[in-house]
Formats: C-alpha cells, sequence, structure tokens
C-alpha cells in the first residue's frame, strides 16, 4: 500500500514536471512564431474579430449590468458616511483597477478561450495538426501564433471598452436613478484616477490576455498527451473544461500577484 502510494506521487510529479516543461516549450515556438516571415496578417485580422470584435455584445451586458450594481452598492455604502459625491470615484477605480480587466478576461476565457482550445483539440484529435507537419507547414505560425497576438491585441481594447460602458452603468445607477449630482459624480472620477491606474489595468489585462491564449491553446494542443482525459470528442470535452477553470484560476491568481507587486 505505502509503496503504491510512493509510486503514484512519483508518476504524478513526473507527470507534471513534463507538463509544466512542454507547456514552456509550447509557449516559446508560439512566440517565435509571431517572428517568422512571411507574416499571417490576414489570420490576425480574422482572429482579432472572432476574439475581439464578436465579444463585444457579452463585454457590454457584463459591464453595464457590473457598473449600475457597483452605483448601487456604493450610494447605499457612501450615504451612510454622506460622501455620496465620491460615488464617480469608488466606481471608477475599482472598474479600472480591477473589476474591469478581471472580468474582461474571464468571459473572454470562456467565450474565445473554450473556442481556441476545442479547435486545436478537434484539429489533433482528427490528424489535422499532424498533416502540416507532414507538409512542413510550422502549425505554431500557420494557427497558434495568430491567436496568442489576437488575444494580445484584442484583450486590453475590450478591457478599456469594460470600462468606458461600466462607468456610464453606474452612471445611470447612481445619477439617473438615486439622484447624485451628476457633476459631483464625473469631478470625483477625473481628480480620483491617475495615469498608474490606467496604466495597472491594461498592465493586467495583457498578463491575463497572455495566460488565456498560453493556456487554451495549450491545453488543444496537447489534447491526447492530457492524464485522464479520454478518447476522441471526450478528451476535447474534458480538456476544454480543464483549460476554461485552469485559465479563470491563473487570471484571479496573477490579479492578486500584480496587484501586490505594482500598489
Amino acid at each position: 500500500m505505502i509503496l503504491n502510494r510512493i509510486e503514484n506521487l512519483g508518476n504524478s510529479t513526473i507527470y507534471h514536471v513534463r507538463d509544466m516543461g512542454r507547456m514552456g516549450l509550447f509557449l516559446a515556438f508560439t512566440v517565435l512564431g509571431i517572428f517568422k516571415r512571411p507574416f499571417r496578417f490576414a489570420a490576425l485580422i480574422k482572429e482579432i474579430r472572432l476574439i475581439g470584435a464578436n465579444s463585444t455584445v457579452v463585454i457590454f451586458f457584463t459591464a453595464a449590468f457590473t457598473g449600475m450594481v457597483l452605483g448601487l452598492q456604493g450610494y447605499y455604502t457612501l450615504r451612510k458616511f454622506g460622501s455620496e459625491g465620491m460615488l464617480g470615484s469608488a466606481v471608477s477605480l475599482s472598474l479600472i483597477r480591477e473589476l474591469g480587466p478581471v472580468l474582461t478576461a474571464l468571459m473572454v476565457t470562456g467565450r474565445a478561450g473554450s473556442a481556441m482550445c476545442a479547435e486545436l483539440g478537434i484539429m489533433r484529435i482528427s490528424e489535422q495538426i499532424d498533416a502540416l507537419d507532414c507538409m512542413a507547414i510550422d502549425p505554431f505560425r500557420y494557427l497558434i501564433s495568430p491567436k496568442f497576438l489576437a488575444t494580445l491585441i484584442a484583450v486590453p481594447i475590450l478591457t478599456l471598452f469594460f470600462d468606458v460602458v461600466g462607468i456610464y452603468g453606474g452612471y445611470v445607477a447612481g445619477v439617473k436613478l438615486l439622484g447624485v449630482n451628476p457633476g459631483a459624480y464625473f469631478t470625483g472620477m477625473e481628480h480620483s484616477v491617475l495615469n498608474e491606474d490606467i496604466t495597472l489595468g491594461l498592465i493586467k489585462s495583457v498578463v491575463f490576455a497572455g495566460l488565456i491564449a498560453w493556456i487554451c491553446t495549450g491545453r488543444g494542443y496537447f489534447v491526447q498527451e492530457i492524464r485522464d482525459a479520454g478518447f476522441g470528442a471526450e478528451s476535447v470535452s474534458r480538456v476544454t473544461t480543464q483549460a476554461v477553470v485552469l485559465s479563470s484560476i491563473s487570471v484571479l491568481v496573477w490579479d492578486y500577484l500584480l496587484t501586490a507587486l505594482m500598489l
């Protein structure tokens, strides 16, 4: 019994070390693929549309109602201290520094990250990626690097869009519904939001974008090497779920680490 447990522990350790090394090499080849010529500009634009433009609706509604909830909760909290005029500061800083980058990344993970993982997983089990290798076509330059770069471009833009929509959502809830002075709302926001706050939010969005693209494409690319994933369509579904969960947890962990480092 004890020997079996030691053996299982050793096998698990070897598997995870190999997986980390495999994913590290995957990231290196993906970044190198961005700089290989000829550059696939058309593929990049297509991926930006799929990841960014097609996500604007879900980002809009998430941002609008997040801002409205912040406006309601912030108003009733600040009213206890007679500071309703600081509502604009509370809403804008919460969105720009934390909620904007995090919720945007989580929405993109659920919508686009899962699609990237499933697409590459299906291509792997149907041997389409192996066919590219047989034709001497670099699968990283052809498939993965455009997705990675497009995610790095699209997610910060979506984060800025989220911030703007969320701030106006807070304005609707606080000013239009609860009667906060509109001048105080925007003046408080103007005086409290600094360039450093916007920079922090953008840095977080870029890091989150890299994590999403790396984990989701990597899990799909190595779908047949993931332990306990199963076979065929079952393996793709399990690995896609794993990729979304792992990406979401990574976003939350790195949000804390970046906040702790940059405050």
